[in-house]
């Protein structure tokens, strides 16, 4: 063989050689890619992964704050109503006790008229009973017994002043307890009424300032919170199942690369 010949065979192979070496070197380059690819979506997955759990946790929490919520959203319900019912009973109580005063008054009004009219008729006996006394001392023939009756008249009429004094002290005495449980009932009223504007707001009392309505509000950010929470956790298991589609994609192509770069390592051995 010429030293021609050698000289060929010598380029052609160094050609081959550096074809091969540029190869090599690109499915290293490939590999190299196909790893960092992988180690970039296992970060991703492993964010998405601690976010999610994070996500779950906030979801259980919100879930807890909204049954809370709900849970004095009905009980300011039942005492709202009661408060009503305490409101009502106290205006409808005070009102029949303001009546049974108006009733007791009248009562005592006419028992006084009574008692004049009753004293009066008891002076005029007794002044009868002593005229009919002297007369009897004068004239022995006035009956004894109109004597008798005039006296009894007069002791009767004595005894009904007696005991109507006592019916009037009787109407004093409840007309008394009457204006007592009045001034309790008034305070009950005034102080039921206020409880129910506290909690549920009037024209005086803002609404926005109630509590029904601090409850109320609270329920409904509890809600909005919890669905805000849910759709988040919905968002990122979506991100989570694509990331780790992508990182299994991507170790399959890393595992591929790979098997091609040994394969073409020991071809290049072999040669």
């Amino acid at each position: 063989m010429s030293t021609s010949d050698i000289n060929v065979l010598s380029q052609n192979k160094y050609g081959i050689t550096e074809k091969k070496k540029s190869e090599l070197d690109m499915l290293s380059i490939k590999v190299l890619n196909a790893q960092n690819d992988v180690e970039q979506f296992e970060a991703i997955v492993n964010s998405l992964t601690e976010k999610s759990q994070k996500i779950k946790e906030s979801l259980a929490l919100t879930d807890k704050n909204r049954a809370q919520a709900l849970s004095n959203r009905d009980l300011i319900d039942t005492v709202v109503q009661n408060a009503l019912d305490l409101k009502n009973n106290s205006d409808i109580t005070f009102n029949e006790v303001v009546a049974s005063d108006t009733k007791i008054k009248q009562v005592a009004k006419d028992i006084k008229e009574v008692i004049d009219k009753l004293i009066y008729t008891a002076e005029v006996i007794n002044k009868l009973s002593n005229l009919v006394i002297r007369k009897k001392a004068l004239n022995p023939l006035i009956s004894d017994e109109l004597v008798t009756m005039i006296t009894t008249a007069g002791k009767g009429a004595n005894n009904a002043v007696a005991v109507t004094l006592v019916a009037l002290n009787s109407v004093f005495t409840s007309q008394a307890t009457t204006l007592e449980s009045e001034a309790a009932l008034t305070l009950e009223c005034m102080q039921s009424s206020k409880l129910y504007e506290v909690l549920t707001g009037t024209e005086k009392n803002d609404k926005s300032k109630s509590l029904k309505y601090l409850l109320y509000e609270a329920y409904k950010n509890s809600e909005i919170a919890y669905k805000n929470t849910q759709n988040a956790s919905t968002d990122t298991a979506k991100q989570l199942n694509n990331a780790t589609a992508d990182l299994e994609k991507a170790k399959i192509r890393l595992s591929s690369l790979r098997s091609g770069l040994a394969a073409a390592n020991a071809a290049a051995l072999a040669s």
